[in-house]
């Protein structure tokens, strides 16, 4: 690793924050974790206190802007327990029953809600910051987080699983969220899209 990149990893972790859509990073599939450092320690307790912050439950790599396998959770949202909170590196669902339908919302999106339909109990696995395996059963809200997060990582967000009518009355959220984003680019808060399109794969080679 490139003291170069260590500097501007610093720089970015000093800055780092939710994207919101249509961030390019919401639709970049996460690169699978080889490695497990202190640099990735360090993403992942920034990720912590961003969902944290956020009243979020869990939140995936991409919503920070890092394009890797890898997500924070709590499904207690609550941050005096920390003895739930999971960090979950390459997570992977194995097997999936039942059919369920449920609010859902997403911190990349905030304020929006819908009915999402989703499996009801998965087989998931995943490693933790050890490099050990975690394989385990989970149900209801945690089979929700799960699922929702691993889509972020495989670039799927929760408004791609809407149903018609959900779509349709969301459709003037979602652009507003759109104008909103393009705004800040126009503004200069936020850079161009092939410039992010950019950081990424600089991000990804450098891993």
């Amino acid at each position: 690793m490139t003291l170069y990149f260590v500097l501007r990893t610093l720089s970015f972790l000093k800055k780092m924050k939710i994207v919101h859509y249509p961030h390019p990073a919401l639709r970049h599939p996460a690169k699978p974790l080889t490695a497990i450092d202190k640099e990735l320690r360090l993403q992942c307790g920034h990720m912590i206190e961003l969902m944290y912050e956020a009243r979020g439950l869990g939140l995936a790599a991409t919503q920070v802007a890092l394009p890797f396998q890898l997500l924070v959770m709590n499904i207690t949202g609550d941050p005096e327990q920390r003895d739930r909170e999971e960090i979950l590196i390459n997570p992977v669902i194995v097997e999936r029953k039942g059919i369920v339908e449920d609010e859902e919302g997403c911190l990349s999106f905030p304020g929006l809600y819908q009915k999402i339909r989703r499996a009801k109990t998965l087989k998931v696995q995943a490693y933790d910051l050890k490099g050990q395996l975690v394989e385990k059963v989970v149900q209801d809200l945690e089979a929700r987080a799960w699922q929702h997060e691993i889509d972020h990582l495989n670039g799927v967000l929760f408004i791609d699983k809407m149903g018609t009518i959900a779509k349709l009355s969301s459709r003037s959220s979602v652009k507003k969220f759109e104008q909103d984003f393009r705004r800040a680019q126009e503004r200069g808060d936020i850079p161009l899209n092939v410039e992010l399109e950019k950081l990424l794969a600089a991000l990804e080679a450098d891993a």
